[in-house]
């Protein structure tokens, strides 16, 4: 890791998320990519996600740190938001279950920053993602780096680099509630 640089500690869904998004934050920051999700569901999916996030990683050279994978506190987390569509109210309350947890894992090893690659995706509102970020970087002391990772070409970027490398590519957001959408 560059000690020039600014540690930052960056949340990934999954490896499309991070196919490029760490590679462009690398060039100014020291990445170390956090694959936190216990969202997805079923446990297979998050194993092939998160082995698909790990295997971009080492090919980018960029330490990986898996989190804790409890389905269960997950589900009491968004307990009565079952029936939300997706991007409702099950979201906002999902990226906030995450992302506290980033920012307090962030605080507790020292990053100087955090963020998430979740705004790459094409149904995921940095307008939303980007206050719940902030917020959390209030509350545990961290500074977040916000992003619409998205913009700017970004998107297009993802999509060549995920072809490129063969990187498994899922059809739902993760959650077993994505059938409300």
């Amino acid at each position: 890791m560059d000690e020039t640089k600014s540690k930052l500690l960056l949340h990934t869904c999954c490896g499309v998320c991070g196919a490029w998004v760490p590679e462009m934050l690398a060039v100014e920051y020291a990445v170390t990519i956090f694959y936190f999700n216990p969202n997805i569901y079923p446990t297979d999916e998050y194993e092939r996600r998160r082995d698909a996030a790990k295997a971009t990683a080492e090919r980018l050279g960029i330490e990986f740190i898996e989190g804790e994978y409890d389905h269960n506190a997950w589900l009491e987390a968004v307990r009565g938001l079952e029936t939300e569509s997706e991007g409702g109210k099950r979201c906002a309350v999902c990226f906030d279950y995450r992302l506290g947890e980033t920012a307090r894992y962030s605080r507790e090893h020292g990053f100087d920053f955090f963020a998430t690659t979740l705004t790459i995706g094409r149904n995921k509102r940095a307008d939303i993602i980007n206050p719940i970020g902030e917020k959390r970087a209030g509350e545990y002391g961290v500074k977040f780096l916000a992003g619409d990772w998205k913009k700017a070409g970004g998107q297009e970027e993802t999509r060549r680099r995920t072809a490129e490398h063969e990187i498994y590519r899922q059809n739902y957001c993760g959650c077993e509630f994505w059938k409300f959408v």
